[in-house]
């Protein structure tokens, strides 16, 4: 039985990109280096320019490369995750939206122990840095760029665990659908008590406490979806 054409020009196309990122790492490229050009890869593999110029936009999607017009093929910031969020992620419904947020809540607080035992000192620095900006933007009235500000907390927590898998997982669910997020964090309300509360879980993990540290995450995550659920079933 043959193989549907389309099936083998996939199948071409993931080899092909594959091939494309063990290039890039057997050279050791950094993100931001420039490689190869597009003919030279075509020549390399031995396929045609269109066929490496349509694997390299699928490379692109996923920010494994950037395509700069005029100037060629460079190595782009996702060139060495493993786990990214879906970019083409369609507008959630309320329940999916909880389940967002109920997952948030299952993978967030055992991560926010492992920063406590791992206290990544740039981490922990930038998340110094996040709740000082939060604190300016409270005042100010901020309150758009003040969600954002927030959701970077998390993510920055999740790189203070050490573990790069983590982090990208956290990064991922807090990037899915992130209008909608910030959206639920204006709805959260009391925006000084998420930034006490924050600060709260900030110190824990500063200071060492594993077991605080979840706890404190995962109170602020369930208080969070409490108010969701509430607002959701009395709008």
């Amino acid at each position: 039985m043959s193989t549907p054409g389309g099936v083998v020009r996939r199948s071409l196309l993931d080899d092909l990109a594959t091939s494309m990122l063990s290039l890039i790492a057997d050279r050791k490229l950094a993100v931001g280096d420039q490689f190869e050009s597009v003919r030279s890869l075509a020549e390399r593999f031995k396929v045609a320019v269109p066929t490496v110029r349509e694997a390299l936009r699928r490379l692109e999607a996923t920010g494994a490369v950037e395509l700069r017009h005029g100037s060629g093929v460079y190595v782009g910031p996702n060139v060495g995750r493993l786990v990214l969020a879906n970019p083409l992620a369609l507008a959630p419904s309320a329940d999916r939206l909880v389940e967002l947020l109920q997952a948030r809540a299952l993978i967030e607080p055992p991560v926010a122990a492992l920063a406590a035992a791992t206290r990544g000192a740039a981490a922990l620095e930038q998340m110094e840095q996040d709740l000082a900006t939060a604190a300016e933007l409270i005042a100010s009235g901020d309150h758009a760029r003040l969600a954002e500000v927030n959701m970077d907390f998390h993510r920055s927590l999740a790189q203070a665990s050490g573990n790069a898998t983590l982090a990208e997982v956290v990064e991922s669910v807090t990037v899915v659908n992130a209008r909608e997020q910030l959206e639920i964090l204006h709805i959260h309300g009391d925006r000084q008590a998420d930034l006490d509360e924050h600060r709260a879980i900030y110190d824990a993990i500063r200071s060492g406490d594993s077991d605080l540290a979840e706890l404190l995450t995962r109170e602020h995550l369930d208080g969070v979806l409490a108010v969701i659920n509430q607002r959701l079933q009395h709008p």
